[in-house]
Formats: C-alpha cells, sequence, structure tokens
C-alpha cells in the first residue's frame, strides 16, 4: 500500500478518522461470528460503584485489620471477575445472520430478521439494536443451547430507493450486570423503499378503450362489460363489483364499478402525465397509491413513466414490478 493510498485527507476531523478505521475493520456480511476480535467489554455505572465499594472494604479491613473484611472483598472480587469472563462469553461464539429484507414504503417500518445461533451452551440477556437508535430500543432475546432464535427489528427509510441496512449493536450485560459486552455489526444487505403512497389515496384515472380484443366480464341481460373504473354517484347497483368492496373498503381502498361497451377492450394505465401539475416526488407517490388501489381491486393495469413503460397485468408479482420501477425510477 502507498504512502498516499494511507494518508488521511486534510481536513477531516479525528472522528471521522476513527469510523473510517472502524469501517475499514468491520466489513460489510450477513453474517457475523462474535469471536475474541470483535466483542468488546467495559463495565457499567453499576460495575464501578462495585469496583470502588471493593477499594473502601480492602481500605477498611488494612486499616483495622478485619480478617473477614478481607475475606468478604476478596470473594467479592472474585464474583466480579467471573461475571466479567461471564459477560463477554455470553456473546462470543454466537453467530449472527440477516434474514433477507422485504421492501416497504417510504416512511413505513421495514423488518429485520436477525437469526441467533449458539453451537454450545444456552445464551441469555442478549439485547440487538440499531447503532443509532438509543438503548431503550433494545430487543432482547434468549438462545437455547445449541440452537436458534430470531430477534426482530425494524428500520424506517427515509426516502424512496435502496438504503443500505444501518449498523447493527449486540450486546448483553448478563449475568449481574457490572459489565457490559457489545459487538458492532454492518450488515451487507439492502432495503428497497417504495414513494410512500399518497394518502387518502386519490380517484383512479379513467380506463382508455383499445379496438377488439375480448370482454372482460359479461353481464346476464346481454350488456357487455370491458372494464373496471373508480365508482361514480349515481352508478347502478348492478355495476358495482360488490366482490371487491369489502376488500376495498378494508384495505382503505375504493368502490369500484364495470364499466359496459360493445367491441372495446378498455384498459387501464397509470401514466406520468396522468398526475396533472404536481411535481416529480409528489407524481410517484400518487402512482404508488394507484398502483395499490389497482391491486386491490383486482384489474389489469400498466404503468407508463418517461422511457419506461409496463404492460398491463395484474397480481403480487406485477404489482412490485411497478411499484419498483418507481422506486428505482431517476
Amino acid at each position: 500500500m502507498t504512502a498516499s493510498a494511507v494518508a488521511a485527507p486534510p481536513g477531516r476531523s479525528p472522528r471521522r478518522r476513527f469510523r473510517d478505521w472502524w469501517q475499514a475493520r468491520t466489513p460489510r456480511s450477513d453474517t457475523l461470528l462474535l469471536t475474541q476480535r470483535n466483542v468488546y467489554i467495559l463495565p457499567t455505572r453499576a460495575g464501578l460503584l462495585f469496583c470502588l465499594t471493593l477499594v473502601v472494604l480492602l481500605l477498611a479491613s488494612i486499616n483495622y485489620q478485619l480478617n473477614l473484611g478481607y475475606l468478604l472483598t476478596f470473594v467479592l472480587a472474585g464474583a466480579g471477575i467471573a461475571s466479567m469472563h461471564q459477560t463477554h462469553a455470553t456473546l462470543r461464539g454466537l453467530t449472527l445472520h440477516l434474514q433477507p429484507v422485504p421492501a416497504a414504503h417510504a416512511g413505513d417500518a421495514a423488518p429485520l430478521s436477525v437469526v441467533l445461533t449458539t453451537p454450545g451452551a444456552a445464551r441469555f440477556g442478549i439485547g440487538l439494536r440499531l447503532q443509532s437508535a438509543s438503548a431503550s430500543t433494545l430487543t432482547w432475546i434468549d438462545v437455547p443451547a445449541g440452537g436458534q432464535a430470531t430477534a426482530r427489528l425494524s428500520f424506517v427509510p427515509p426516502r424512496r430507493g435502496l438504503h443500505e441496512v444501518p449498523a447493527l449493536v449486540a450486546e448483553t450485560r448478563f449475568p449481574l450486570g457490572l459489565f457490559r459486552a457489545w459487538a458492532y455489526w454492518r450488515p451487507a444487505a439492502q432495503v428497497l423503499a417504495y414513494p410512500q403512497a399518497e394518502a387518502p389515496p386519490p380517484g383512479l384515472p379513467a380506463t382508455s378503450a383499445t379496438p377488439g380484443g375480448p370482454a372482460v366480464a359479461r353481464a346476464g341481460q346481454g350488456a357487455e362489460f370491458d372494464g373496471i373504473r373508480a365508482y361514480r354517484r349515481g352508478d347502478a347497483r348492478k355495476l358495482v363489483v360488490w366482490k371487491k368492496a369489502a376488500r376495498a373498503l378494508e384495505g382503505g381502498g375504493e368502490l369500484v364499478s364495470r364499466e359496459a361497451g360493445g367491441t372495446a377492450h378498455l384498459q387501464l394505465w397509470l401514466a406520468w402525465e396522468q398526475c396533472g401539475d404536481a411535481a416529480g416526488e409528489a407524481r410517484l407517490s400518487r402512482l404508488a397509491a394507484w398502483v395499490l388501489a389497482a391491486h386491490r381491486a383486482g384489474v389489469d393495469f400498466g404503468l407508463r413513466l418517461p422511457d419506461l413503460e409496463i404492460a398491463p397485468a395484474q397480481g403480487d408479482v406485477h404489482r412490485r414490478a411497478c411499484l419498483e420501477a418507481l422506486a428505482l425510477w431517476r
């Protein structure tokens, strides 16, 4: 390595230099084995008070020549040393593995599932949290002997796009709380954040007719229904898709009605130009709300963005493809 590669750029603060050194020491990985090298330990506030108490007991025993005082002091000191060893051993040897992280909407919590595995004795009182979060957000878990346990955390992506999973902290104060052992972990996984859906969701755009093609559904009295659109006041009851009504209302969506026609096949297109004068991110939020509403309604819909078009379809795979396109659009 050359001297220029080692030298730090001028103007960097000591804190930034330490962070860069620490990140180089802990490369990103979705699986981490805790060893002697990456588990740290320090006394807690209670541990410091315990040490101060031992010093006072020792001085008093020396001053008054108390044999029982010596005995009590050294017994307590031995218990403290054993506690330190047990606290460090609670983390040492554990394996942490981050399961695949599902996508989430910006501003919503993305669930993180961490599997803890121990090859030997049971581990108790292990806490996990995001490094940027406070200690009050720790998720506590015990790992059975020779088994696994899953800890569930959450991360809120602030905006759409791909985000790195933030660094995690695993810690314990077991058994006496005199020492705190901890380890830092930088997962390599990324979280895909969809645009935050506009709320309340706006009405779906009108369907467009294309010549030919089979009708989507047929009514009993000879009328043909080629598509589905948002419910309009005054629509006949027989046009309302009642099978979709309950699901739409439970999901916060909207009622939809069948649209009659003769020979045209109606398609629902969700296009960038249909969002009016909204700004770029606001348009993406509206399109995301339309994608969710059209999916809940169970209709075929397509997505049109500048330089991108997704053909009409339906289902979970199509919904995810449309939301992913919105999340990664530039």
